[in-house]
């Protein structure tokens, strides 16, 4: 069986790379299980400095699938209770986003748990949340207004529209835009530079960063992640 999520090492730097390019690597169970496997193991590696999450395919990921929606368990899919944002923010390794094409709803909240991220020219963002009547359960409401400030983030949430690249750099969800064929090399250009520094300071610098960003958060991750719960055992009830 082939993997939906497939990682590779390549030095001090780990590739992790969504597999399900023929539905846009939209979210499964399946796939956030791989995931969060890929992410605890590649962060558990002594020799690995730096993460690369990118999408195979023309899409970095168009959210949950929802043709499991009723039948997948999202909300722990492990068993473990840990969901996308324990994983995330328990992961010391630093994550680099490397966004091309669609990242909606729930891609778009696998993507704002990255550490930064940059795009290429084809790269969409949208939340549309409100427009499906999903849910948002992987930090957007509180992820969103840390990247971009709370007015900007309740344009994106509220309307559903389309961000493009060149607005997601100008509002401050991106770091940088690259062309296609420069997007996992540069990637991987600013993951090796992060995995040439100081592994001990830089997991400090890195930790006080999160730590002054989680202050205000906390408390609405919180309350997201107990309300998709109830959304999500209510989906499945009625499956």
């Amino acid at each position: 069986m082939t993997s939906v999520v497939l990682y590779e090492k390549r030095g001090a730097i780990g590739l992790i790379t969504l597999n399900r390019p023929d539905r846009k690597n939209a979210i499964t169970q399946r796939l956030l299980t791989e995931l969060f496997d890929s992410v605890e193991a590649a962060d558990a590696d002594p020799e690995v400095g730096a993460l690369v999450l990118s999408g195979s395919g023309n899409s970095f990921c168009s959210g949950i699938d929802l043709d499991c929606l009723a039948t997948d368990n999202l909300v722990n899919p492990r068993g473990d209770g840990k969901d996308m944002v324990g994983v995330f923010q328990g992961c010391e390794t630093p994550i680099i986003g490397a966004v091309s094409g669609y990242a909606i709803t729930g891609g778009f909240e696998l993507a704002l748990n990255c550490d930064f991220l940059i795009a290429d020219e084809t790269a969409c963002f949208m939340d549309t949340h409100a427009k499906i009547g999903i849910h948002p359960g992987w930090g957007m409401t509180q992820l969103l207004q840390q990247a971009v400030g709370r007015k900007r983030a309740l344009q994106i949430s509220l309307t559903c529209e389309k961000i493009s690249a060149e607005k997601a750099l100008g509002w401050g969800l991106i770091n940088e835009i690259v062309t296609e064929e420069s997007l996992l090399p540069r990637a991987i250009e600013l993951a090796k530079g992060i995995a040439s520094v100081n592994r001990g300071m830089m997991q400090t610098v890195k930790g006080f960063i999160e730590k002054q960003s989680a202050i205000h958060a906390d408390e609405g991750l919180r309350l997201e992640k107990e309300a998709f719960k109830a959304f999500a055992s209510l989906a499945l009830a009625h499956s």
